[in-house]
């Protein structure tokens, strides 16, 4: 069962970032603060569930949450920062956007860059353990799949509408034969290695 929070007295967020294995489209992060009394039994880690739940989750997540903020770092400013960084400015602007101000932040994985006067916590796998990161997961994940669903109207050849960007074989041989797009990531191995 995840936990509701973990600093009973603070007004506290969660945060969890997606798509930063992916070769493709943005990384996209959401900040989240949920009320004292949320409980939902379906409510996980987003790789946890379902496409269905997850869309099920989510209109319920933003009608409920206290605030909640998702944003996208889109591949010109991944290129420049690198996909680490990237995903700590997505989670970090959405953080700052939230109204109110949380007084404390739980993030997912093991990195992130203090934002000054707001203290953190990073708590790996945490979108399996506390509820306003799992409802973040689910926000980013959901978010960042319709982004993809939008540009694979674009260029159906990619499969996005499927892999959402992720390095499956089918979006390396889609790359390796109709070469890279705009949404791609330059910088990263678009292509496999070929076997000697």
């Amino acid at each position: 069962m995840l936990l509701l929070k973990k600093n009973i007295n603070l007004l506290e967020c969660g945060t969890d970032e997606a798509g930063r294995g992916c070769l493709s489209g943005p990384v996209t992060a959401a900040a989240v603060i949920l009320p004292d009394d949320f409980h939902h039994p379906d409510l996980n880690d987003s790789k946890k569930l379902t496409k269905r739940k997850r869309d099920l989750l989510r209109p319920i997540i933003e009608q409920e949450a206290i605030s909640y903020k998702v944003t996208h770092v889109f591949m010109n400013e991944i290129k420049e920062l690198n996909i680490l960084h990237a995903s700590i400015a997505a989670m970090s602007r959405s953080i700052l956007a939230l109204q109110p101000n949380p007084e404390f932040i739980l993030v997912d994985g093991n990195k992130f860059t203090a934002i000054p006067s707001i203290p953190h916590e990073c708590i790996i796998k945490g979108d399996g353990k506390y509820v306003n990161i799992a409802a973040a997961s689910i926000l980013a994940k959901t978010h960042r799949d319709e982004y993809m669903l939008q540009i694979h109207n674009e260029f159906p050849m990619y499969g996005w509408n499927q892999n959402k960007g992720y390095p499956t074989r089918a979006h390396r041989e889609a790359i390796a034969l109709y070469g890279a797009t705009k949404y791609h990531r330059i910088g990263f191995k678009l292509l496999a290695e070929k076997s000697l």
